[in-house]
């Protein structure tokens, strides 16, 4: 893999701002023609520094106000019962995120859902069938103060 330069980086950092900027518009703000942007952009994506483009929604716009973290300790850690629980929780539509940890907590989840109730019946009806799972520990989001999708580089 190549090593990124200097306009590789601005190019990573502009998209990451605004992933709709088109390779004209990149361009023009570093002052270069619009085929080798194009050609840049095309071998990060290739290269795998860019996964993909997405829309960040507005969760409450979108009904899903109420934020978790769900915090899950395994009672046995071989190798067979954390592929199946990884498995187990790619279903789970309402988990965003899942993070497997070094520490006391084996698994952080984050689940945004439409009530406290609702997050009640999605830990009775689902999360509590995985087997293996020893202790649930919820915390919820009162206020975010700071949400971003941009790495620093």
């Amino acid at each position: 893999m190549e090593q990124l330069d200097e306009t590789d980086i601005t190019i990573l950092r502009i998209l990451q701002k605004n992933a709709k900027k088109t390779a004209k518009e990149i361009a023009q703000s570093l002052n270069l023609t619009i085929s080798p942007v194009y050609e840049r952009i095309r071998r990060l994506e290739k290269q795998g520094y860019i996964k993909k483009y997405v829309a960040l929604l507005d969760k409450k716009r979108i009904n899903l106000p109420v934020t978790a973290f769900c915090q899950v300790s395994m009672r046995y850690h071989d190798e067979a019962f954390i592929e199946k629980f990884e498995t187990q929780i790619q279903s789970l539509k309402e988990v965003q995120e899942c993070h497997h940890m070094a520490g006391k907590i084996d698994f952080i989840l984050k689940i945004n859902i439409r009530s406290l109730e609702d997050y009640h019946d999605f830990i009775k009806h689902k999360l509590s069938k995985i087997e293996n799972i020893g202790v649930l520990n919820s915390s919820f989001v009162l206020k975010e103060i700071k949400h971003n999708s941009e790495y620093n580089i």
